[in-house]
């Protein structure tokens, strides 16, 4: 096991007790949200193996099992090492000993539902679990909920994406370590946690990487690489550990036991013997140790600073409340209305964009400006037909409708069915544009609830309330939309100064063309060229710089050495796939509708920006450029 006395840094291991006394002080007054601490939080899909890393820390098994989502709130793990005494403590319930470890979890499952209830639901309110014990080192870890991708039983439908929300919560803050939790027999480079972990945490400098489950790898396989820091590296490395399958776990195998099988794994495999020091369970934990110590060694004179500042705040919030009485119901309701208020112009400010600006990331009313104008023109150009599509349907329909006649004119029925059913397919891209701003809406006033995190009761009946208003809004937008949709089918105004007519289409498009100017910006920014060799890279990131007339990249943003300009004319756009897990990811790419070479020996020209939101960014523009999507084309060979 992994506590014989303590060892490692035993002269700043104080720090850690400091820690968890700031972090009970914090977690008792409800102001832990608001003050990032240094800690380690565990990340990792519901079968990465989680809980199994945890239990074989203490020697127990105490975490709650079985299907499903089974961690549904963030447990505050406290490992304190006593050498005379064995027990665990709980936050809620100060004093008692819990030295029956199955009754830990019980607790564990009962405080649980007494929060979320028996449905599978989830909440942010960490559980505080303290466990005394000479067979371990100190430390604090957050368990977090495991990945999930599928709503279970009353789950509600965006139990993924609530997930997802929480654990950004925690693992945002640049404080926070991030043990990144990924099964060994499971594609590593999709591996969930290390997805996650790298998109707070690109750089990998606060990640440690855990592989579990490298006894259930297929034969002849390994993960060797991964474990040399060689393959997805990073700056903390990776530690491998074995821990007991789930037939152990029901026959109730022994914790030591499995330890001792652990240790004789790495020594014996060929793949893993020379980096078995290294290895294992009891090297992670003081690993672990070691690292949160200097972590936080490292953040204390920003903490103190932090903290000064809120001593400050809370200083003049309690002259505020000095003559405060609780049993005054006016007192209560002036409380109550300020926080409402609060909450009021937070929102506003959100969408208006006069308040706290994230430099991060588009929210609020940004991400819905960027909605409207970008990815709505975008799904309203998706509807439009192929041109070769749409000639055959106007073919079909006149000889429908002459039926066994023959005509020398188009019948104007031909004419209103064919734009009937170019108008109605506004109707899908209006309601999903509805439906990303009701989306974005309700997570702005989820941010804005965050300041009455210690009121819940109150917290959860602003949202409520809000979110119901929202949602009835929503209703009547979506039918007000769908009306005036309505209207336009209802009747064919062909006298209309805005109706051009067949005749005069074809003359009016190569008219728009022609105004267009031809030195005209559009947009620039950094791409990553995804076609280039592989002996040169694989990729390259270039300065783009898109014209009405043409694509041009160079070395960089000074444009003094360009490498290629690429005309506009008779290309295409479409999405490109994945490129992994450590490279960009999120790609698209440009192609010729005649099939021909794009960009030198290339049918498509690859590119990948930073974030979705910027490649739907970059869609929109080309799509003002005059280049068109197009799905299904061929792939470059």
């Amino acid at each position: 096991m992994a506590g014989q006395g303590q060892a490692g840094n035993s002269g700043m291991e104080q720090l850690i007790l400091i820690m968890n006394k700031l972090q009970d002080a914090c977690s008792s007054s409800g102001t832990a949200h608001k003050f990032d601490l240094p800690q380690i939080a565990v990340v990792g899909s519901q079968s990465a193996g989680k809980s199994s890393v945890l239990e074989n820390f203490v020697g127990k098994d105490f975490l709650p099992r079985g299907s499903g989502i089974v961690t549904r709130r963030p447990l505050i793990l406290q490992l304190l090492y006593n050498p005379s005494a064995e027990y665990a403590e709980f936050g809620h319930q100060r004093g008692r000993k819990y030295t029956n470890f199955e009754e830990v979890r019980q607790e564990i499952e009962a405080e649980t539902d007494r929060l979320t209830g028996r449905n599978k639901g989830i909440s942010n309110v960490p559980i505080m679990l303290r466990v005394f014990s000479p067979h371990v080192l100190n430390l604090t870890l957050v368990d977090l909920p495991g990945m999930t991708k599928v709503a279970v039983g009353d789950q509600p439908p965006d139990i993924e994406v609530q997930i997802r929300n929480m654990l950004l919560e925690f693992i945002t803050k640049e404080n926070c370590l991030i043990l990144a939790v990924s099964p060994a027999n499971s594609d590593l480079a999709n591996s969930d946690a290390l997805k996650l972990a790298k998109e707070v945490d690109p750089a990998g400098t606060r990640t440690i990487g855990v592989i579990t489950k490298l006894d259930l790898m297929d034969q002849g396989t390994d993960a060797r690489e991964v474990l040399e820091n060689k393959l997805l590296p990073l700056r903390r490395g990776y530690i491998g550990v074995v821990n007991r399958s789930q037939k152990d776990i029901e026959g109730r195998k022994d914790i030591k036991a499995a330890m001792a099988a652990e240790r004789k794994f790495f020594l014996s495999h060929p793949s893993y013997r020379h980096m078995a020091e290294r290895m294992g369970t009891p090297y992670l934990q003081r690993c672990l140790n070691q690292q949160l110590t200097n972590h936080i060694r490292e953040t204390l004179p920003s903490l103190r600073s932090e903290l000064q500042t809120k001593l400050l705040a809370m200083e003049k919030d309690y002259q505020a409340y000095a003559n405060f009485s609780p049993d005054d119901p006016s007192i209560k309701t002036k409380a109550m209305m300020t926080m409402i208020n609060q909450f009021t112009d937070e929102f506003t400010q959100s969408i208006e964009g006069s308040g706290e600006v994230s430099t991060k990331e588009l929210s609020g009313g940004a991400r819905i400006n960027r909605i409207f104008h970008e990815r709505f023109m975008y799904m309203l150009h998706q509807t439009e037909s192929d041109e070769r599509e749409l000639r055959k349907e106007i073919s079909y329909t006149i000889r429908n409708v002459h039926g066994i006649r023959t005509g020398l004119f188009t019948p104007d029925m031909a004419f209103e069915r064919i734009v009937k059913q170019q108008i109605m397919r506004l109707k899908e891209p209006t309601l999903k544009c509805v439906d990303m701003v009701i989306e974005e809406l309700i997570n702005v006033v989820h941010k804005c609830t965050q300041q009455m995190a210690s009121y819940p009761r109150l917290r959860e009946a602003v949202e409520t309330t809000v979110t119901n208003r929202i949602r009835e809004q929503e209703t009547r937008a979506k039918t007000q939309l769908m009306l005036l949709v309505d209207i336009q089918l209802a009747y064919m105004n062909t006298n209309h100064e805005d109706f051009i007519g067949f005749a005069n289409a074809q003359q009016r498009t190569e008219s728009t063309r022609k105004e267009r100017v031809a030195n005209q910006v559009i947009r620039k920014g950094y791409l990553t060229l995804n076609n280039v060799s592989l002996m040169r890279g694989g990729s390259k990131e270039c300065w783009f710089v898109l014209t009405a007339e043409s694509l041009m990249w160079f070395k960089d943003e000074e444009e003094r050495e360009k490498k290629y300009m690429l005309p506009l004319d008779g290309l295409k756009i479409r999405d490109g796939e994945s490129r992994g897990l450590f490279g960009k990811k999120n790609v698209f790419m440009l192609f010729h509708s005649e099939g021909r070479n794009t960009y030198k020996d290339y049918k498509t020209l690859e590119l990948a920006a930073e974030s979705a939101d910027e490649v739907d960014s970059w869609k929109a523009s080309f799509l003002r450029a005059g280049v068109l999507s197009r799905a299904g084309e061929p792939r470059n060979g």
